[in-house]
């Protein structure tokens, strides 16, 4: 074996840490990396056809296993193109080690061609960001990198220009063993035991959860049961906590729907679970708070705390199961439960009478026939906008689906890129991507990525001719709406000449047998379904000075619409209510 370069150095690290695939569009001052992975077994390069696209699929790869992913872009414009993806794989924790390739050595700070500075443009959307500019920096820089994504859960960048990926390696580097998996973290006893007196004086305990509670169903269960607590949710927590939920009051929030709102708010002890929800808005002021996390830069960063803890979510509620009392009074339980089942029956109606006579047709109908046809363990990707109302709403969790969206950056554009990062793990399973137009054709054309590796994605495009969401965001601040209209092609159309299985759907008796056609297909499928731009109902009693912006209470209704299966878990919990 001859001596190796420092990109094959570079390389073979990579796989040593779990990566199996790394997406980009190829470039000169990346060509020494690629044909290292072209030499390499154990790892392949995935072509795509914008960085955005690689960054987000790469992020989308590393939520559905849990291991490192990876992602590169070429010197200047082509690594600036993997930013935003970056920003949304960061916020949403996920373990990704992105290559920024760089001009030549020698020219940097010369105002060469094509000339940025990654190593400073990155570190806002990472926590480890760093130019390898000697080649004895290797292969420390690189293992720092990918044991600080692992380690903190987000972005590791490094820099490399391509001259140095061509130099030797260096004979004697230090090359250690390498963190890929992150501990548990339990509170302190101290902690536990102030934890436990606040359970146990509370009359009524509210716990509102979020994407940490991942792997610790049961234990929230538990808890819940013994101290009789009504569950609500953020939407990153939907997957892993509404399922098998007697105790679930839905979700809080911009999209929210139930009685989720009530419950944080008419309790006297809030426990936030692994959520970093972002709208204080929401939350009591005048309840006592703890919040649970495993970041602790997250605890009190939303709202004043009376207890802070620092710690897993599971080992921390395993702790406090095994100490804190049951408790016996379970009427604000009931009482929630009732008001959450009320709510859902008051706007489930609105959209189950004669949807398959409705044109154009409602998105909620389009999201409940994909909730019913879709596998039991399907991974969906969800389009920022209306789609992710349809997919808090309509999309019902079983403990085996994935739910992916960018739901803490909020980026345009991230359904489809995210399906072929989620296709990627498992050809096998169904990856369904819920794209709304303006999202849909502002990456399109990684539509031909699906094709060009005969991935299996269905897309289910929700096409409504605009931008829906801005539009309610401009109706909610009394502005006409403007600039939100698309002109848009036959998407069906334009999939089958990209070599793909299309089909366009504009009345509702169509819809089911699309969506089965698209399913069975072996290949990548696009179902274009015309929806009604309209499907947006704002209270009446809803005034200009009860918004900020977009921020409308969920406990008025944010959005009216049904709820899908929701509805019949609330009134299976109903059943549990005693009679007065």
């Amino acid at each position: 074996m001859g001596k190796q370069n420092v990109a094959e150095q570079f390389v073979d690290i990579l796989v040593r840490a779990g990566v199996r695939r790394m997406y980009g569009v190829v470039g000169d001052s990346l060509n020494p990396v690629v044909d290292a992975i072209r030499r390499t077994g154990g790892i392949e390069w995935i072509q795509v056809r914008h960085e955005e696209t690689a960054a987000f699929a790469a992020g989308a790869e590393a939520q559905i296993t849990g291991r490192l992913a990876a992602c590169a872009g070429s010197c200047g414009p082509g690594n600036l193109h993997l930013i935003n993806g970056l920003y949304d794989a960061h916020r949403s924790m996920a373990p990704v080690l992105a290559l920024a390739s760089h001009i030549p050595s020698g020219e940097i700070g010369l105002g060469f061609f094509q000339e940025t500075h990654p190593d400073r443009l990155f570190t806002e959307c990472s926590h480890y960001c760093e130019l390898i500019s000697n080649p004895r920096q290797m292969p420390r820089v690189l293992q720092s990198a990918i044991q600080h994504a692992i380690g903190r859960s987000g972005v590791g960048v490094v820099a490399l220009p391509g001259d140095i990926a061509s130099l030797p390696a260096p004979e004697k580097s230090i090359e250690h063993a390498l963190v890929t998996a992150r501990p548990t973290v339990r509170p302190g006893d101290g902690e536990i035991e102030k934890l436990v007196r606040l359970v146990e004086e509370a009359d009524r305990v509210t716990l509102f959860c979020g994407s940490g509670t991942a792997g610790a169903h049961a234990e929230v269960m538990e808890f819940a049961g013994r101290v009789k607590a009504p569950v609500g949710h953020a939407l990153r927590g939907k997957e892993w906590i509404q399922y098998d939920n007697p105790y679930d009051v839905g979700m809080s929030g911009l999209l929210g729907y139930g009685a989720a709102y009530e419950a944080t708010h008419e309790c006297d002890l809030l426990i936030l679970l692994g959520t970093d929800f972002p709208y204080n808005a929401f939350l009591p002021d005048d309840v006592k708070i703890v919040q649970v996390d495993i970041r602790p830069e997250h605890l009190g960063r939303r709202s004043k705390l009376d207890l802070a803890v620092w710690g897993d979510v599971r080992e921390t509620l395993r702790a406090l199961n095994s100490r804190v009392r049951p408790k016996t009074d379970r009427r604000f339980l009931d009482r929630m439960l009732k008001k959450h089942a009320d709510a859902l029956e008051g706007v489930v109606k609105a959209y189950t009478r004669k949807v398959e006579k409705h044109t154009p047709i409602h998105p909620e109908y389009v999201a409940s026939v994909v909730d019913e046809l879709a596998d039991e363990d399907a991974v969906f990707t969800v389009d920022t906008g209306m789609c992710n109302v349809w997919a808090a709403r309509y999309l019902s969790p079983n403990g085996k689906r994935r739910i992916i969206g960018s739901f803490s950056h909020g980026s345009m554009a991230n359904a489809l890129p995210q399906a072929i990062g989620a296709q990627f793990t498992d050809r096998g399973r169904q990856v369904v991507s819920m794209s709304g137009d303006g999202g849909f054709s502002m990456l399109m054309g990684d539509f031909l990525t699906l094709v060009q590796y005969d991935l299996p994605v269905k897309v289910v495009l929700f096409n409504n001719s605009s931008l829906g969401m801005v539009e309610l965001e401009m109706l909610v601040s009394g502005l006409p709406s403007y600039g939100t209209a698309n002109h848009n092609p036959d998407f069906a159309a334009i999939a089958r000449a990209a070599g793909a299985f299309g089909v366009r759907v504009e009345k509702p008796k169509q819809l089911a047998g699309a969506l089965k056609d698209a399913f069975r297909h072996k290949g990548p499928a696009l179902v274009d379904v015309v929806t009604d731009p309209n499907a947006l109902s704002i209270p009446p009693r809803i005034s200009a000075e009860m918004v900020t912006g977009f921020a409308l209470s969920a406990s008025k209704i944010v959005l009216d619409g049904g709820v899908g299966r929701m509805i019949q878990m609330a009134r299976s919990n109903l059943r549990n209510v005693p009679l007065p």
